[in-house]
């Protein structure tokens, strides 16, 4: 998909893209930190049909609710790719020896050798967490490696 990157004099930058259904979808990003997500009338592309103005809190609520989807079938479609990778979703369970403290404590990577690619907490996705991200009872841990090591993932976050 081409997105087209077109500066606004005085106001800022123009992203706009076309669907697979023929609609042209924009986002202006206003030089005041204002976006405003814009529909275009499929009869008159050059006509805005509807107008949606976003805050920083809204845009970034927005692509977390686009992104998360997008991060687990692009790590599907990685380990389809590459034999014997897989990718999990493991719950941080509330008896979890981990729960309210900082990732790195579980050593995930060192004593697995597999990846924790992104943390999913409600609708909030963290990608590429560190090792002070403080996990969570109830998080999600995305991990990406063999299937023995994912599996030994899931044990830790359950009992340590």
């Amino acid at each position: 998909m081409e997105v087209e990157q077109t500066a606004l004099p005085g106001i800022g930058l123009r992203h706009e893209f076309t669907t697979q259904s023929g609609r042209r979808v924009a986002v202006i990003s206003h030089r005041t930190g204002r976006r405003d997500l814009v529909i275009y009338d499929k009869g008159d592309p050059d006509r805005a049909c509807e107008t949606v103005k976003l805050n920083d809190e809204e845009a970034e609520a927005l692509v977390e609710l686009l992104g998360a989807p997008r991060i687990v079938q692009r790590l599907n479609q990685l380990h389809q790719q590459v034999e014997g990778l897989v990718s999990v979703q493991l719950p941080v369970p509330s008896t979890s020896p981990y729960a309210g403290r900082p990732m790195g404590d579980a050593r995930v990577r060192t004593r697995t050798g597999a990846s924790v690619v992104a943390v999913v907490r409600g609708p909030q996705v963290v990608t590429s967490p560190g090792p002070d991200f403080g996990l969570a009872a109830n998080d999600i841990v995305v991990v990406v490696g063999g299937a023995d090591s994912t599996a030994e993932v899931a044990d830790i976050l359950a009992h340590g």
